[in-house]
């Protein structure tokens, strides 16, 4: 993999002639291929503390006491074991998810994984990384399964060991978008399973959950569930860009406008 590296690196000045570097988000000229332009990093908004001690959703009171629990979780306590998401899910976490997902820039990746890795709680870890899965009719339309790229990748900086294909997505799910919480389960409803040369394997370990944006939760959600019944200790979800409930229904409106089936 080292070798691969330092060929692509030989390579990149032959590359940028061919295809110039450009952000791809705004697609203004940027210095390298593997980046983002000054404003459009500016326009991200990187998550931090202080966040809820069970979600990791950001508090807005900078003087947040350690271990303070959000409404949220107080009402409804999660399965899992927080959501690491790197970015907050704005303009510009959008555009750069859209051009990851479907833009095929899937060289985005890595710096995206780099991101994410900044936001766990133990970046040296030997968890679990266990992408959230495509049902195959999508991945064969797409080529790719975008969140395995990125577990892929986080494996690759040290933040655990990948298991690619540990769930399977047994039946193609329509959009979620403009669901209620029971219609949205109903859809999940029997959609995740251990692949079956993962069933024994998962049992006592940490998982870490890993997808490109997290919205209503519904699906990392049930992850979780088939997760922790197969007997995973514990599930934590890592995602690049993390939507928050207030702007949920308009932001997913937005995404699925140009993403027709999320799934």
């Amino acid at each position: 993999m080292n070798a691969l590296r330092l060929l692509g690196d030989s390579l990149a000045p032959a590359v940028d002639l061919v295809y110039p570097p450009r952000c791809p988000c705004c697609g203004d000229g940027i210095e390298r291929q593997e980046g983002l332009c000054l404003d459009c990093w500016q326009g991200l908004v990187l998550l931090g503390e202080p966040s809820c001690a069970t979600c990791r959703r950001p508090i807005r009171n900078s003087g947040a006491e350690e271990g303070a629990v959000c409404a949220a979780c107080l009402a409804d306590p999660p399965r899992h074991s927080g959501i690491y998401a790197a970015t907050l899910y704005n303009d510009t976490s959008r555009r750069l998810v859209l051009a990851f997902k479907h833009g095929r820039r899937i060289a985005l990746a890595r710096m995206m994984a780099k991101l994410i890795q900044r936001r766990l709680p133990d970046p040296g870890g030997g968890c679990l990384l266990i992408p959230v899965p495509l049902h195959r009719r999508r991945l064969w339309v797409r080529g790719y399964n975008q969140a395995a790229l990125l577990a892929q990748e986080l494996g690759r900086i040290g933040a655990g060991v990948v298991a690619v294909d540990a769930l399977r997505r047994t039946k193609a799910t329509p959009s979620l978008g403009g669901l209620g919480r029971k219609a949205r389960e109903r859809a999940l409803s029997g959609a995740i399973a251990i692949a079956p040369a993962w069933q024994q394997k998962i049992a006592g370990r940490d998982v870490l959950l890993v997808d490109d944006v997290v919205t209503s939760g519904a699906t990392s959600e049930r992850c979780t569930r088939v997760l922790l019944k197969a007997g995973a200790k514990s599930v934590r979800i890592a995602s690049f860009t993390r939507v928050l409930s207030e702007i949920e229904w308009q932001a997913k409106t937005s995404m699925e406008n140009e993403t027709p089936e999320v799934r």
